[in-house]
């Protein structure tokens, strides 16, 4: 079983900065692909940003220029750095991790709890 803790998170004024973390404990693992997501109240989850395995980055259009997405593999830990943060940033922020674990190589596809990001004056 794949965990993830996300941490990160808080209130921060527009303009201003965050860095979010998001790192997976478990055996044996090799991810396809690590991201970020967010959901903002009455509306759906959508991507913020995704990582693949080979280091190929996607952004949502939202964001792009702004936040930046990167890893320790070593960590087994992603990153998500939000710099120029707008009121319509707020949402909590998922992290989402997509690979193989265990001896058995066993598909899985896991969600941390979620971390709120607020950005107001």
């Amino acid at each position: 079983q794949v965990q993830l803790v996300e941490s990160g998170g808080g209130l921060v004024q527009p303009g201003g900065s965050l860095r979010l973390s998001c790192a997976a404990s478990g055996s044996a693992l090799r991810f396809s692909a690590m991201g970020w997501y967010r959901q903002a109240p009455g509306k759906q989850r959508e991507l913020v940003a995704r990582i693949t395995a080979l280091g190929s980055t996607n952004y949502a259009d939202p964001v792009k220029g702004r936040f930046t997405i990167s890893r320790n593999t070593a960590k087994n830990t992603v990153y998500l750095q939000m710099n120029s943060l707008k009121p319509e940033d707020t949402a909590v922020y998922y992290c989402n991790a997509k690979g193989v674990a265990g001896p058995m190589r066993a598909d899985f596809d896991s969600w941390g709890q979620g971390t709120q990001v607020t950005v107001s004056s």
